[in-house]
């Protein structure tokens, strides 16, 4: 195998071990030596298993930036409450389902990588004041990851040039078409990479995933006025470090607006909130 395709690979084990032990990594090169005819791979989308291991990707190029949190209860709770959003999304099953982890650094921010990979770091959790606004975070990544909006960042020339070799000269000759293969490849994780750390998502994707959120958390138990709790603690923020999460998503003014209207009167029990937040409290960090 060229040396791109096991430096690929190897990132994304490395990322497994780190922090989804047990989840397998195929090689893209093994991956794409199972093309099939052009003329169909070059008309199709990604397909969830292609999706799985593009976001591993982009997840192993993010934790060699940031590291992951090790507190395996916090990791544990954290996906509690994921895996409880999840399964009231749009989209409650992905290729070898849902992941969280905890990113240990202080700025707020959170990614939403292909296939089902979400990441949040400390500086996110310690804004929220509450499980139900952990659980706005988590809900509107899950929301990104339901719309493709990742995904869908990738290139279309792009994708459409890695499916072409996959189906022609990979499936034939292994060992020729793997450097080129893996070349195209990184440039789609450059693609998605880009989109979630560097320019955000589209005003309209934001706007999205935040009534998803709503609707996610409200289906879940949470209260659904905790999407608009947060932005609230965001704007805040906001005006005092215009950078991280807030150079890459729409202001948080407007979109606290248009959550507040969604939201409406409707909230969860008190009980119920007060009840999560005194376990919330118990893995602040």
């Amino acid at each position: 195998m060229k040396r791109g395709a096991i430096l690929l690979v190897s990132a994304a084990a490395a990322f497994v071990l780190g922090g989804c032990a047990g989840i397998d990594v195929t090689s893209v090169a093994t991956i794409a030596a199972k093309g099939v005819p052009k003329a169909v791979q070059a008309s199709r989308p990604i397909n969830d298993s292609e999706e799985y291991y593009v976001g591993r990707a982009v997840g192993a190029r993010i934790l060699a930036q940031q590291s992951l949190r090790q507190d395996p209860e916090l990791t544990r709770y954290v996906n509690e409450v994921g895996q409880t959003v999840a399964r009231k999304s749009a989209r409650p099953q992905t290729f070898k389902g849902y992941h969280f982890a905890v990113l240990d650094t202080q700025e707020p921010n959170a990614f939403a990588c292909p296939g089902g990979l979400i990441l949040i770091t400390r500086g996110l959790l310690q804004t929220c004041e509450s499980e139900d606004e952990l659980a706005a975070v988590l809900a509107h990544e899950v929301s990104h990851v339901a719309n493709k909006d990742g995904i869908n960042s990738i290139s279309q020339a792009r994708w459409t040039e890695v499916l072409t070799t996959m189906g022609t000269e990979a499936a034939r000759q292994y060992a020729g078409a793997a450097g080129s293969l893996v070349s195209l490849f990184e440039g789609s994780i450059d693609d998605v990479f880009k989109t979630i750390v560097v320019s955000g998502y589209s005003r309209s994707a934001e706007e999205a995933a935040d009534a998803a959120a709503v609707q996610t958390l409200r289906q879940a138990g949470y209260d659904p006025g905790a999407v608009a709790s947060l932005l609230d603690k965001m704007m805040a923020k906001e005006k005092g470090a215009p950078g991280g999460m807030f150079k890459t998503h729409p202001p948080t003014a407007d979109r606290l607006a248009k959550v507040k209207a969604l939201v409406g009167e409707g909230k969860a029990p008190e009980k119920e909130v007060a009840a999560r937040t005194q376990r919330f409290q118990k893995y602040k960090i």
